[in-house]
This record gives structure tokens, sequence and C-alpha cells, in this order.
């Protein structure tokens, strides 16, 4: 009598299709990239309340940027880099300063930022900006 070879079919699979799997993964990685700088504008952000105390003004020393995109500090005119050799030399005389930055409301954010970042080229480590206070309806 001749025997009969039954396979099972645990023994006809020797090895994994990764087809199915690599499509799969980079359609998670397609999906992550979308989703993931969608994510950034989703997030719904209230501003705080503008009830802060009233500021000490013989302490602060201010620095304006105004509508048209000027640097003024004590009433000149100034580059970034005069403003930055000023406010050190203002801090080597005086060791501690408090910086008050008020910006035009129309002047975009990295205007700001590029003047705050002037501002702490020299030294100066306390920086605040300078807001109205929202009128009631």
């Amino acid at each position: 009598m001749a025997r009969i070879k039954r396979r099972s079919h645990l023994t006809t699979i020797r090895e994994i299709n990764m087809t199915p799997l690599i499509d799969l993964t980079f359609l998670l990685l397609i999906v992550f990239m979308i989703t993931v700088p969608l994510m950034e504008y989703g997030v719904n952000v209230s501003p705080p309340e503008l009830n802060a105390t009233a500021l000490k003004e013989e302490d602060s020393t201010y620095i304006d940027l105004n509508i048209n995109g000027q640097i003024v500090f004590s009433k000149q005119i100034l580059t970034q880099t005069e403003l930055t050799s000023k406010l050190k030399s203002l801090l080597k005389s005086n060791g501690k300063i408090s910086i008050l930055l008020r910006a035009d409301g129309s002047r975009p954010y990295n205007e700001v930022m590029i003047t705050m970042k002037a501002i702490k080229a020299a030294g100066i480590k306390e920086i605040s900006l300078v807001t109205q206070a929202e009128k009631d309806n």
C-alpha cells in the first residue's frame, strides 16, 4: 500500500507577502503627514483677559515699534543693531533693566519677535509686551 501524503496549509506558507504591509505603512505615513499640520491650526485658543495691574513706569524702559515698522527708543529711530548697542551700554550703567515693548497692532508678529531678539541680544532678560485694555461692549 502506498502512503498518501497530506500537506497541511501551514507548511505551504513559507514566506510572508510584504507588499500589503508596505502599502499600509505608506498609507499611514501619508495620513499622518496630512493630519499633523492641520492639527496645529485646529486648536482653539482664547487669549487671557486683559486685567493686568498697572505698570510701574519709573522702573521700566519703553521701546516702541511704530506703524511704519521703525524701532523708537528714547524718541530716536534706531536699527536693531543700534538698539542692541544702546541697551548694552544702558545695562552696564544701570545693572538691571526691565523693557516694555509696545508694538502697533498692524505690524506683523515676526517684526515683534525680531525686536525681542535684538533686546535679548543686549543681555536683557525682562521683556514685557504692552497691550491695550479691551473695550467693554
